[in-house]
């Protein structure tokens, strides 16, 4: 409303004060929503996802088809594809995830939530039912393996002492290499036991939540020692616990990656005479499990160190180990 100032006689005009316009506040809201969202996703899972939408993108266009939006029918033909070419069903189904999430990041639904999609399952399930099938696993490192793969270890240099506690700590604390690699000088507790090891994040927590892990001194494998070692020799002080070492052994301030912890362990376990592609990054975490069964441990002090969420996993391993113990015929066989 228009208002008169009564001393002036001036008409003076209402203050207007410059707001954003709504699209505006939405286009930095959904900015920082897709921010969260795609944190939600481990590292290892976008990489993955990119990788999978990219050779989907390059099978359309050598098809000359359409991409996004995709028809179900043509993400059925790519799965088909897929299995014939060889791969292996968990791969395929992860391609399809991927698939979908590209979808709905795009403002289109995914090919599987579409009312013509009952052609796909079909596929997809015929794919399971095909090339199924027990899943392999690869070879723990067990305590006995785990001890031979250091002792084939040689020298006293930078990278030799490095990796041995790499070994012995990713095995001690039951990790994943994703949390090898995350670890930091800071995240290190040294106690007259052994060791607090502060996991900060992990692939089942990306809330942030943190865990300690407990390792003990141990007389065997030793992997406060190993560690301890470790922290001398390179000196520094915060940042990456485990980094990279130059083709010269020099110390880089860069943390190692997670594939080359993969690397890593095939590499030692072949120097210890096994066959290096039975072992991955994934064997030393599987290594605490299958040992701590065998000795006895029970599946909740088996959680304690592993931190799965669910006792599924962790009942295989026990199972596994106590197959002959107490066996139904082992009193008339």
């Amino acid at each position: 409303m228009i208002q008169s100032d009564d001393t002036t006689g001036v008409t003076s005009l209402p203050t207007v004060f410059a707001q954003p316009t709504l699209p505006a506040i939405l286009n930095d809201k959904i900015e920082i929503a897709a921010a969260y969202a795609k944190l939600a996703r481990s590292g290892a899972t976008r990489r993955a996802y990119g990788s999978d939408w990219a050779i989907f993108t390059a099978w359309c266009a050598a098809h000359g088809l359409g991409a996004l939006p995709a028809t179900p029918e043509v993400v059925a033909v790519f799965a088909s594809d897929q299995a014939t070419a060889g791969l292996n069903p968990s791969t395929i189904n992860r391609r399809i995830a991927a698939i979908g999430h590209h979808h709905r990041s795009n403002g289109h639904p995914a090919p599987t939530a579409m009312p013509s999609a009952g052609r796909l399952a079909e596929v997809l399930a015929g794919i399971r039912t095909e090339h199924g099938g027990a899943r392999r696993q690869k070879r723990p490192a067990d305590a006995a393996a785990l001890r031979n793969m250091l002792a084939a270890i040689e020298g006293d240099g930078l990278r030799a002492i490095r990796d041995r506690a790499i070994l012995a700590i990713g095995m001690a604390a039951a990790l994943r290499r994703s949390e090898i690699v995350a670890l930091e000088v800071g995240h290190v507790g040294i106690v007259p036991e052994g060791l607090r090891l502060t996991i900060a994040r992990s692939k089942t927590d990306q809330v942030r939540q943190g865990a300690v892990i407990a390792i003990p001194e141990g007389s065997r494998i030793r992997p406060k020692a190993l560690l301890l070692a470790w922290m001398a020799a390179a000196g520094h002080a915060e940042g990456p616990l485990f980094r990279r070492l130059t083709r010269t052994d020099l110390l880089t301030p860069a943390a190692m990656s997670d594939r080359a912890i993969a690397r890593l362990v095939q590499h030692h376990a072949g120097a210890a005479g096994y066959d290096p592609a039975e072992f991955a990054g994934h064997s030393l975490r599987a290594g605490f499990l299958t040992e701590g069964a065998a000795q006895g441990a029970t599946i909740f002090k088996l959680q304690e160190v592993s931190r799965h969420k669910s006792v599924q996993v962790l009942s295989d391993y026990v199972r596994n180990a106590e197959l002959f113990k107490d066996h139904a015929g082992e009193r008339f066989l």
